[in-house]
């Protein structure tokens, strides 16, 4: 690796020497130029990690009655809105015992009003019983009535309030069997209700696993439902850097989204929802998922990249005017002790708007030249002042 950093800094070197010298810039004169040392400053450290995004929500509709799939209303990639028909089935069976369950209802309410008029009929006879015996025992008092009429007047009423207990629980057994009925009907109206699948939230179809005059079994998943409103990011991270994440913090995510003039970078501030407690066997990592804000160009399945903060570092920095790319490599120019310009080929890392990082190629203190001239060519001699701007500086 060594060996071919070295050929590309003398290629590049060898290029910078072979240039044609500027018109404007005469052999020997200094080339007044700015710099900089090259300094170690704290930077926070990014962990980047690659997922899909999936929907916060997602729902298989399977079925909960086993029937022929008579229509299906709609295909992958339709949008629905919460209660709307999506699919239905073949529940002439169960809208048949529905029926016949309503019928048993009107029938039982019948028979209950039939039960309270006997008890009627039963209180009344109760009533008269009463009156009578109490005839009859005041004229036995009175000797002008036999022992055996207020015999018979006892049993009279004895038996009328046998019937009106009777009566009693035959209005009991019929309310307990009209509730039963009551219920019965309400739980096929419920069964019946099976046959016809509605969208459980507002969002879009992404599969459709059958076709009308399939066989629908229960628990068999027909359609799938995203939730378009909310998506989430799925990443997953070594133990190390799952360690250092928390519900909550902030990351931000990349993606190419498909826009009207063609694709086109896009990204968003996402939250860290949830960090897995569990280590996946098979890639020893942790899935960390990152909550998105609502985005319309947003689709489950898309490939997306979330940088995490990874805390700070540090890190030898220079101005980021004073790196020049040269092809796939970059390139800085060092004003050295004896007033030369000499380039140096340097291995980059971060950088933000006015910074870049500087991983190999340059040591701290290394007078760097800030925007160097187009016309700079390696040995041209240099007259240096110091850039006021300092390390983040550049012209």
């Amino acid at each position: 690796m060594s060996r071919v950093w070295l050929a590309s800094v003398l290629v590049v070197t060898a290029a910078g020497c072979s240039s044609p010298e500027r018109p404007d810039m005469r052999a020997g004169d200094p080339v007044a130029v700015a710099v900089v040392p090259a300094a170690i400053h704290p930077v926070r450290g990014t962990v980047e990690a690659g997922g899909v995004v999936a929907a916060r929500t997602t729902a298989a509709l399977a079925s909960r009655i086993a029937a022929t799939v008579v229509s299906v209303e709609v295909r992958p990639g339709d949008k629905v809105r919460a209660g709307q028909r999506l699919l239905v089935l073949d529940g002439r069976d169960l809208e048949a015992r529905r029926i016949r369950a309503d019928a048993s209802v009107v029938a039982l309410e019948g028979a209950a009003t039939a039960s309270a008029a006997d008890r009627d009929a039963a209180d009344a006879a109760l009533t008269l019983a009463r009156a009578a015996h109490t005839r009859i025992a005041a004229l036995h008092a009175r000797r002008s009535a036999t022992s055996q009429e207020l015999d018979e007047a006892v049993a009279a009423l004895q038996g009328a309030e046998a019937r009106l207990r009777a009566a009693d629980a035959r209005i009991a057994g019929a309310g307990a069997a009209l509730d039963s009925a009551r219920a019965a009907a309400a739980d096929t109206t419920v069964t019946a209700s099976f046959a016809v699948l509605v969208a459980p939230f507002d969002g879009m179809i992404t599969e459709r696993l059958v076709d009308p005059g399939g066989f629908a079994a229960i628990g068999l998943p027909l359609l799938r439902i995203d939730d378009t409103r909310r998506f989430r990011l799925e990443v997953h991270l070594d133990e190390l850097r799952a360690a250092g994440m928390a519900v909550g913090d902030r990351v931000e995510v990349a993606w190419i989204a498909s826009g009207a003039a063609g694709p086109e970078a896009t990204s968003a501030e996402g939250r860290v929802a949830e960090v897995g407690r569990a280590v996946e066997a098979g890639s020893h990592t942790f899935l960390v998922k990152v909550d998105l804000p609502p985005r319309p160009e947003l689709r489950s399945g898309i490939f997306a990249r979330a940088r995490f903060d990874a805390g700070a570092r540090e890190a030898l920095m220079v101005p980021a005017s004073a790196v020049v790319p040269q092809g796939q490599l970059s390139t800085v120019f060092v004003a050295s002790p004896q007033s030369r310009a000499r380039m140096r080929v340097v291995r980059t890392g971060v950088r933000d708007d006015t910074r870049t990082e500087v991983v190999a190629g340059l040591a701290p203190g290394d007078a760097v030249i800030v925007a160097p001239p187009p016309g700079l060519r390696d040995g041209d001699p240099v007259r240096t002042r110091t850039a006021v701007s300092g390390p983040a500086g550049g012209r």
